[in-house]
């Protein structure tokens, strides 16, 4: 079996590629967590990387849990207790760690994104869509719930009227549904999703490092805390950015008119 992620990078932006096409890049029953885990350190400990893109390879971003995982769970062998320290070890651990990986991260949905797949998208701060995705809340339909934290994710992500809606029926919307709910902020013909990822990469890995990795660090913080907690906290990011190399360059840029050379 081949490596369940592919990591490639390629100046300042890395590409995470899930590699099981003939599965549907599951993320259990594998080595997707682990994997994911690996590549989410590596980025964090090399400071060149400035943007990350996750898709899939064939024509499913992810399926999700597997089925014959979750057919092994339900027997009797395996106790509530097991598969409490199952998820909580296991996806759950993928979710705090995506979730929180300083360094922007952009899924692009090459193809379905179902249950933990649509939920692993919602993950990421910037999800564009090729005209082929399709997206479903799908747990509902095989007897369980989001155990991922999609309950939390995907209501923030579309609406809690909108999340309910999905959540409760299990129905999938196809691309041009997941544009006007902003579940994606953009949606591509197949054959440009890679090249329009690529794009927005770039875009975002030309500016100064800290001062992304700050922003993105703040907005994760705004969801769950107050406002002056949120201003307090700008404070001291802002004070940190005044006194950067990258600033001042910046700044000397603008005044004189040239484009800015930030550190790498």
């Amino acid at each position: 079996m081949t490596d369940f992620l592919l990591y490639e990078q390629t100046g300042a932006i890395v590409t995470l590629t899930m590699n099981q096409p003939e599965q549907r890049n599951p993320l259990t029953g594998n080595t997707a967590v682990a994997e994911f885990l690996v590549a989410i350190d590596r980025i964090h400990d090399d400071r060149s990387v400035r943007a990350v893109i996750l898709t899939g390879n064939g024509p499913s971003f992810s399926a999700g849990g597997d089925i014959r995982e979750m057919q092994r769970q339900s027997t009797a062998e395996v106790s509530e207790m097991d598969i409490r320290h199952d998820y909580r070890r296991g996806i759950q651990r993928l979710t705090l760690a995506l979730f929180n990986l300083e360094v922007p991260v952009i899924a692009a949905v090459n193809g379905h994104a179902i249950g933990a797949g649509l939920d692993l998208a919602c993950m990421c701060d910037i999800r564009i869509a090729s005209d082929k995705a399709r997206f479903a809340e799908s747990f509902v339909k095989l007897g369980i719930i989001p155990g991922d934290g999609g309950a939390w994710l995907l209501p923030r992500t579309v609406g809690l009227s909108r999340a309910a809606e999905m959540a409760f029926t299990g129905d999938a919307i196809d691309a041009r549904q997941a544009l006007e709910w902003n579940l994606v902020s953009r949606v591509v013909p197949a054959e440009e999703l890679m090249p329009a990822a690529r794009q927005l990469a770039d875009r975002i890995a030309v500016n100064p490092s800290h001062s992304v990795r700050l922003a993105k660090r703040l907005m994760r913080e705004a969801i769950h805390s107050r406002l002056d907690s949120i201003l307090e906290m700008s404070a001291v990011f802002q004070a940190v950015s005044h006194k950067t190399d990258d600033h001042r360059e910046a700044v000397a840029a603008f005044l004189e008119k040239r484009p800015a050379n930030y550190g790498r």
